[in-house]
């Protein structure tokens, strides 16, 4: 185990493999794949309702029935019913390519033509199929269907481009389609009976009456590539889509014969399946771009508009960030996209808008990908202004300009930020100060200038006299920063040039060689710390204050991709292409930990809570989390989890948990201590010191106890209870003269009514001695963990019930009663309670918790505190610990107050 497991990969929405569609009632659910998992969404308004176990391979056919899910991976068979499975078919010997629901039964294709017929009503697992069909050598399925009204018959298409009709139940072939010299993609049935559409590898579309084998019309994509989907309309329109290889979106009137619209750049990438909903002008597509679309066809002129959309990253992330105190991540990637994926809830996640730009693409007759904004190389955000203006700004690939965003609206700014460099060239660094009013730019020629984010207007220029071309840097900026303070601005160059500017004067006023090129650059605003990585693959810390190099870190063995601080500036993690994640120690100067994975880390987030870290990776389209697991126990030592200058092979997190997990294993068997030895949750062995320690105790425990007498007061009936009206008829009752019901006395419910009293007596005795006894024993040894957890484990009635019972009532001023009183054993226990005060309060262990019981306590007892001396000097004592303490605490909460007040006082 190591400081960072693999919890979960975000952003994936489907993959390459077609969806299912069924209805339930009156809503309809479609089951997509995402990798070796798959998920089930509400087509109402595309949200997720389950998600299914990680399977060990790739899923490669989906089909789903009621309850039922029926995935394809390897030579497997997957049934699951809801998200459990249930079954396993394994009688194939090659991979299943195709799965088609079919009555009561499920048909099942490999590669090799093998189709295997499963009977999925009551059944058991180790389930063998009922029959078997094998297909000639020369014939490979490619697509399968069932036309509507043929009983027991599917027609299945090839890749040589012929068609096969068989019947099922007989197992036999009842005719073979010739085809149209083209490998057969997709089959599918329209509303008319005996009439299918087949979609061929060359483009073209051909409807086909398959009881007289005679073609009806034809159509061809404009676009090359192969028709991968099609779908009938079935609510009454005669049209026909299909979608290709290309990512458009046809729509053909089969009436008129000729193409009705097309819908452009519906996808970016192949279009893997589409789906009318019944007589619904409705369309729901997916493709390879990681994405699902609904369109519906309600314009005057019969186009499609996009109705709804789920989507992520169509390629690999670039630069991610945690934004919004950890909830969610901003994410931009190669497909030019600039996107904000939460971490709670996946619904949230969304691309931030770039303006119109499905209409300026439609206007200028151009794909949207080329209106689009560059890939974003690198972005930086300040929270703090996200109400005020736009509060984002972007450097993107090759582009002379920085783009900003109003992340509260989640959409494109109305400002571009242009340096005013003589020669124009690519922005490369960026960084907002921390006051959020002030943008600053680095270019590639070696050009540094500040904006206002406000009004966009440039605010300064940082020049360095001494460069030849009166630039920041003599190379390309490689990052810039800004202190906590807007009092410097921290820049590098590539050549290996580390720069100190004043940030309002924008004068030079230090600067040092690295001696290598610089490649990537990380600040630390709250410890003044700068990170960087030269092309020799060493890390080195800098002191910007000190101007000099404080940490030295060694270790990867290829091009470091990434850098990060911790919030608390004590980690420094870094990410490499030789597949490795390290997490170097700032104080201890120290490597604490290392991951290896199967693909490299391209860039890395630590969230502010440190809980957890977001990570890309090279070729994935989903950004990856892992979970910190010092932050969810309670030890502060690193050492136990952390492997040292060992490297940890891990695997990467998934979508949905893996299915017969060891944790699952493990569980299903209830052996604890196997658990508890695999899994040791460490325990708080040492306390911090001149620090005081909580009870981690819920506040309604611990605040209750003062507030008892308020909380009965409120609970108090308003009305005393009111007798019945007439007494149930299965009560005897005795007549009377005042008109009131008398019932008759039970003698044996009398008596089990006094034996319940008396052994509630006996166990309010019980209680009461353990809780003396307790005390007793510990006070003995000085001990007094036990009698803590004891009354830590106590309701606050309770506990307040046993403070009660020592309580002296018989409290007068005679001298005699007050001899008789000194000889009672509950002053005894008051005093044995007054020193375990003393003791907690000293020792500051459960802070909040002791000083409730020491404010019950008094209340209750104060009064016999106050008349007895001996008492009464354990209380000073109990007061000069008391006053100590929080002397200390008020110092500490002082020097905090006076912190704020420096920072907020501070001209920005």
């Amino acid at each position: 185990m190591g400081i960072f497991e693999s919890y979960r990969a975000i952003g994936y929405i489907t993959s390459n493999v077609p969806f299912a569609v069924q209805r339930l009632g009156t809503e309809t659910f479609v089951t997509v794949s995402v990798e070796k998992a798959w998920q089930i969404y509400n087509c109402a308004k595309l949200t997720l309702v389950l998600g299914g176990p990680q399977l060990p391979k790739k899923i490669r056919a989906l089909a789903s029935y009621k309850d039922y899910t029926f995935a394809a991976y390897g030579t497997n068979i997957g049934v699951f019913k809801r998200a459990h499975q249930i079954a396993t078919w394994s009688r194939h010997e090659e991979k299943v390519n195709l799965l088609l629901v079919f009555g009561d039964h499920v048909l099942s294709i490999d590669v090799k033509g093998n189709i295997f017929i499963w009977s999925f009503r009551g059944m058991e697992l180790n389930h063998e199929p009922v029959g078997h069909i094998l297909l000639d050598d020369k014939f490979s399925p490619s697509c399968i269907m069932h036309p509507d009204t043929y009983l027991n018959k599917v027609i299945i298409g090839s890749h040589e481009g012929q068609l096969q009709l068989w019947n099922i139940s007989t197992k036999k072939k009842l005719f073979e389609f010739k085809g149209w010299s083209s490998s057969v993609c997709s089959c599918v049935a329209s509303p008319a009976l005996d009439v299918v559409a087949i979609g061929c590898s060359d483009g073209t579309i051909h409807v086909h009456n398959v009881r007289y084998d005679e073609e009806l019309v034809s159509f061809t994509h404009s676009t090359r590539g192969a028709v991968t989907a099609l779908s009938f309309r079935t609510d009454g329109q005669p049209l026909l889509a299909s979608g290709g290889s290309s990512g458009v979106i046809s729509i053909w009137n089969l009436e008129k014969r000729r193409l009705h619209s097309v819908i452009r750049d519906a996808h970016d990438g192949s279009i893997i399946s589409l789906h009318f909903f019944a007589n619904e002008p409705v369309l729901m597509s997916s493709a390879a771009d990681n994405s699902i679309k609904m369109w519906i066809f309600d314009t005057s002129d019969g186009d499609a508009r996009l109705l709804r959309f789920r989507s992520g990253h169509s390629a690999p992330p670039l630069c991610l960030r945690f934004y919004g105190n950890g909830r969610h991540i901003l994410s931009a990637g190669q497909d030019r996209a600039f996107r904000l994926f939460s971490v709670i809830q996946d619904q949230q996640s969304r691309e931030l808008s770039q303006r119109h730009v499905t209409k300026r693409a439609k206007k200028l007759r151009t794909k949207e990908e080329e209106i689009k904004l560059k890939p974003v190389i690198a972005f930086d955000f300040a929270e703090i202004r996200e109400r005020d203006w736009c509060n984002v700004v972007t450097c993107h690939m090759d582009t002379p300009q920085a783009y900003v965003w109003r992340l509260q609206n989640f959409v494109l700014g109305e400002h571009i930020l242009s340096p005013s460099a003589g020669v124009r060239t690519p922005v490369k660094a960026c960084a907002i100060s921390a006051c959020g009013n002030f943008a600053v730019l680095g270019t590639q020629g070696g050009w540094i200038e500040r904006f206002n984010l406000q009004s966009g207007i440039s605010r300064g220029t940082y020049v360095d006299i001494f460069e030849a071309r009166h630039y920041a840097h003599d190379g390309e900026v490689v990052g810039v920063a800004c202190d906590a303070t807007n009092s410097t601005l921290i820049s590098a160059g590539y050549n290996g040039d580390i720069k100190v500017w004043d940030f309002k004067g924008c004068e030079l006023r230090s600067s040092w060689k690295i001696g290598q090129h610089v490649i990537k650059f990380a600040y630390h605003r709250a410890n003044g710390l700068l990170a960087t990585v030269a092309d020799d693959m060493v890390l080195r810390l800098y002191d910007v204050l000190a101007l000099r190099m404080v940490r030295k870190f060694e270790g990867h063995t290829d091009r470091v991709t990434d850098l990060c601080f911790s919030e608390d500036g004590k980690w420094l993690l870094s990410s490499s292409m030789d597949g490795s994640l390290r997490i170097w120690d700032v104080i201890l100067a120290r490597q604490i930990d290392a991951i290896h994975v199967d693909v490299p880390i391209t860039a890395l987030s630590l969230s502010p809570s440190m809980d957890v870290l977001a990570t890309s990776h090279v070729d994935q389209n989903g950004v990856y989390l892992w979970v910190n697991q010092t932050m969810f126990s309670g030890s502060t030592k690193v050492e136990s989890y952390a492997s040292g200058e060992q490297v940890r092979n891990v695997q990467m997190p998934s979508v949905a948990p893996k299915e017969g997990s060891d944790e699952e294993k493990m569980l299903k068997a209830g052996d604890l201590n196997q658990i508890q030895n695999a899994y040791p949750v460490p325990h708080l062995d040492k306390q911090l010191p001149k620090l005081i320690t909580l009870s981690l105790l819920p506040r309604s425990q611990w605040q209750n106890l003062t507030n008892l007498d308020i909380i009965k007061a409120r609970n108090k009936p308003v009305e005393p209870p009111k007798k019945p009206e007439k007494a149930p008829f299965f009560l005897p009752s005795i007549p009377s003269l005042s008109g009131e019901i008398l019932f008759k006395p039970n003698g044996e419910a009398t008596e089990e009514k006094d034996t319940e009293k008396k052994m509630t007596e006996k166990k309010k005795l019980d209680l009461a001695s353990q809780f003396i006894l307790l005390l007793h024993s510990c006070m003995e040894t000085k001990n007094f963990s036990a009698f803590t957890d004891y009354i830590k484990g106590l309701s606050p009635s309770s506990l307040d019930l046993e403070l009660r019972m020592l309580q002296i009532i018989d409290d007068d001023d005679d001298d005699d009663d007050m001899e008789s009183l000194d000889e009672r054993s509950e002053l005894e226990s008051i005093g044995m309670l007054l020193d375990y005060f003393i003791h907690e309060v000293s020792s500051r262990n459960n802070f909040e918790f002791i000083q409730a019981v020491i404010k019950l306590f008094l209340k209750i007892h104060g009064e016999t505190v106050r008349c007895h001396s001996t008492l009464q000097e354990k209380a000073k004592k109990l007061l000069e610990v008391q006053s100590s303490v929080w002397q200390r605490v008020d110092k500490m909460f002082q020097s905090a107050r006076c912190m704020v007040t420096f920072l907020s006082n501070s001209q920005f």
